[in-house]
């Protein structure tokens, strides 16, 4: 049996956009207002494992996902991951992309950005 958090509990009442391949939807822990998430349709674990037509469709959510925080909250930039394998602190072994609006001081200091996930790498 399926165990996956992404497979057995995310319902589609719960999407905001979806097409053949991924579904997007608000991160259930927001690191920012906006936060969303993409989620692949098919259980796989990691961006690897995707094929053309998945990865595209993931982008395209990606961009329409942009569009609507947009709308809704004007961030100032953003933060695009994907923790990939119980190293990079994935938790739910399904693949998903976070989106993540910035805000100008969210932080005191935002250089690095993705970098900063070990925090001594971060300021170089």
């Amino acid at each position: 049996m399926n165990k996956c958090f992404f497979c057995t509990s995310v319902k589609q009442k719960d999407f905001l956009l979806e097409n053949e391949y991924a579904i997007i939807r608000m991160d259930d822990y927001p690191v920012n207002k906006g936060h969303l998430e993409v989620i692949t349709k098919r259980h796989i674990d990691n961006l690897f494992e995707t094929t053309k037509e998945e990865r595209n469709a993931i982008f395209e959510l990606l961009e329409k996902g942009k569009l609507i925080i947009e709308e809704k909250y004007k961030p100032d930039g953003y933060n695009i991951g994907i923790n990939q394998g119980t190293a990079a602190g994935q938790t739910i072994m399904h693949l998903h992309i976070h989106l993540i609006p910035r805000y100008k001081g969210d932080v005191v200091n935002p250089s690095g950005g993705v970098r900063g996930v070990i925090r001594e790498k971060q300021n170089y």
